[in-house]
């Protein structure tokens, strides 16, 4: 399972989102948007307001999600319904859009 965390440097929801998912013993990869800025706009464009922004093959959702890192952690899928409630705009959150902006990386 493939999973990204684009993150900002000094961020605390950021280092809180990486410090749960290690707890949960999830493996994922850390792109920093400071040193990323065209992906930092593409995810603005695609309607993530906040840091940290995790994609996984389910979904994605951006903000310190302990709930949704529990049950990424646990093997769940992510369901419509979690996907749904967290911070990005469910117009903009289509998974080929997120898709293009992993594929720039």
């Amino acid at each position: 399972m493939t999973v990204t965390v684009f993150t900002k440097p000094h961020c605390p929801q950021c280092m809180a989102t990486t410090r749960q998912m290690k707890r949960q013993g999830l493996q994922f990869e850390t792109v920093n948007l400071a040193e990323n800025p065209e992906t930092l706009k593409q995810l603005i464009d695609a309607g993530y307001k906040q840091s940290p922004i995790v994609i996984t093959p389910d979904g994605s959702w951006s903000g310190y999600r302990p709930d949704l890192i529990k049950e990424l952690g646990d093997g769940s899928s992510m369901n419509a319904s979690a996907a749904a409630s967290s911070s990005v705009p469910q117009a903009t959150s289509n998974e080929s859009r997120k898709q293009e902006v992993l594929a720039q990386q």
